[in-house]
């Protein structure tokens, strides 16, 4: 845990918000990024006792921060003994310039530059999908999201769904990447979930039965921790988790 915790805050600049130790499943966890829970994205890192590696599959993609000189975010993770995967530069075809670094466990990081003020660094979670408009209704259907941009790219024979449940320059955002003939992906066992919020996960469990998704985890408390939750899968298998907002805030005191 603490390699990554050193990563995250010594080369990515997140901050370190709280630890927490649940010896009764014997699991720890670790949560980080650029500014408090109730306001921003945050990072949950989950040591499983006795666990050193996992199988990061297929599905996951990225995450995405956004920095202010991309060029010198890639010095400090090398400088720091990280690595970069993608040297920073602009994208092909266009302006923009991204970098893409590697964290200990092998999960990638997109680096974008963005003109500061930044309000939410940690700006993107990205995953493949294996048909991109039946995962847009779910998201918009299921999760409540809304459908922010799409940009195909025929050139790589790709396509790129960005959802989220505001602006792109201020929000964290959901990027699907569906690749042309490609509908199913290795899912591994390390990526686990996004977590949401909502004022009543048992109305939230409801309303997404009653959209004809799967509820993978009925609503009630979390064993040793007490914050009522429920989960969904969507179409591809990946987990999202609605954690009741009145049981955070007072998780968080």
């Amino acid at each position: 845990m603490q390699k990554h915790i050193d990563f995250y805050t010594k080369q990515l600049g997140m901050r370190l918000l709280r630890q927490r130790d649940i010896p009764s499943d014997k699991y720890s966890n670790a949560f980080l990024g650029y500014g408090p829970e109730t306001t921003h994205f945050a990072v949950e890192l989950t040591y499983n006792y006795g666990v050193d590696s996992y199988d990061l599959g297929e599905g996951f993609g990225h995450f995405g921060v956004a920095l202010p000189d991309v060029y010198k975010a890639a010095d400090t993770i090398k400088a720091g003994g990280g690595t970069i995967t993608r040297e920073a530069g602009p994208v092909k075809g266009g302006s923009s310039v991204i970098a893409f670094a590697r964290d200990p466990t092998g999960y990638l990081w997109e680096l974008i530059q963005r003109p500061e003020p930044i309000r939410e660094p940690l700006c993107q979670v990205m995953l493949r999908v294996g048909d991109l408009q039946r995962s847009i209704d779910y998201f918009t259907q299921a999760l409540g999201m809304k459908l922010l941009r799409t940009r195909d790219v025929p050139d790589y024979k790709y396509t790129l769904a960005f959802l989220g449940y505001g602006d792109e320059a201020s929000e964290c955002v959901v990027e699907l990447t569906y690749n042309y003939g490609v509908t199913e992906y290795a899912k591994g066992n390390a990526y686990a979930q996004v977590a949401l919020s909502t004022k009543d996960v048992y109305k939230t469990a409801e309303a997404i039965k009653a959209l004809g998704y799967t509820v993978s985890r009925e609503p009630g408390p979390v064993p040793g921790i007490g914050t009522k939750i429920t989960a969904t899968i969507d179409p591809d298998g990946y987990k999202w988790v609605f954690v009741d907002e009145a049981d955070f805030l007072e998780e968080l005191k």
